[in-house]
């Protein structure tokens, strides 16, 4: 039987303890459903609306109160748990917007500082964020595959994507707070699409609910089709992934095989 993952959204909040509840509350409901990963959103520690000068108040270590708490929820449902935490900076004042995964019996795996600040669209991140330094991709094994992992604005950059993909992940995850506006929902849905089509990989990115963001998580297959996806409301959708299937696609479109380029920092 093939493996299950699932994206669960929600709205995260200035309450860090609630939080924690409303993933505990999705994690199980996906669990029941028979996912063995579930991701939630970027910011699913701490949230208020925008980054600021008060939220290096609410930063974390990675081995602090949030990341126990989801290891131990690991360790209790069995399951890989992926969610974005703010992470205390070697700056004073300033924070990493940090992706976390944890496994069963392991704890910490994984971990992904955010490399492109949101300077768009109105936002200024990096008035508050540090950029995650470039190195190699941390990528982590789940149920006979390889995952990495990314985080919301990082979808726009191809070449993010493509050297997680080059560190032999098959599956790539993307919590996000994607913003709501104009086109917003549409480029969502057409950039995590592009990233699993053009990699020949499975994509899935989980969203914060609005008012703030669009919602609309999915999980998307190698050959750019959907395969489980939500509307605006808080909730779980839960997808199979197949080595096979990215197999499969493979043969048919081997363009990661066709390259003629590589990315290099």
């Amino acid at each position: 039987m093939d493996p299950l993952l699932a994206v669960a959204q929600f709205a995260p909040g200035a309450d860090a303890a609630a939080n924690l509840g409303t993933i505990r509350r999705l994690a199980a409901d996906a669990v029941a459903r028979g996912a063995s990963l579930i991701v939630f959103p970027e910011y699913s520690q701490f949230f208020d609306g925008e980054p600021g000068p008060g939220w290096a108040a609410h930063a974390e270590a990675l081995d602090g109160a949030f990341v126990d708490a989801l290891s131990a929820l690991a360790d209790e449902l069995g399951a890989h748990l992926v969610a974005g935490l703010i992470e205390r900076a070697a700056e004073a004042g300033r924070i990493h917007n940090t992706v976390v995964a944890v496994a069963p019996g392991a704890g910490l795996v994984a971990r992904h500082r955010k490399l492109h600040l949101y300077d768009a669209f109105g936002g200024r991140e990096s008035d508050w964020i540090e950029p995650g330094a470039i190195e190699a991709p941390q990528v982590f094994g789940w149920a006979g595959l390889t995952v990495g992992l990314q985080t919301c604005y990082d979808v726009r950059f191809p070449e993010v994507t493509r050297r997680i993909v080059d560190a032999g992940a098959e599956v790539v995850l993307i919590p996000a707070e994607w913003v709501r506006g104009p086109l917003k929902e549409h480029h969502w849905r057409s950039l995590v699409t592009a990233r699993a089509l053009e990699n020949t990989i499975y994509v899935a990115g989980a969203d914060h609910t609005p008012p703030v963001g669009v919602g609309t998580s999915l999980v998307v297959d190698p050959m750019g089709v959907p395969i489980a996806q939500l509307g605006e409301a808080e909730g779980v959708a839960v997808a199979a992934v197949s080595a096979s299937r990215i197999a499969d696609v493979r043969s048919v479109n081997p363009s990661l095989a066709l390259r003629r380029f590589r990315v290099s920092e």
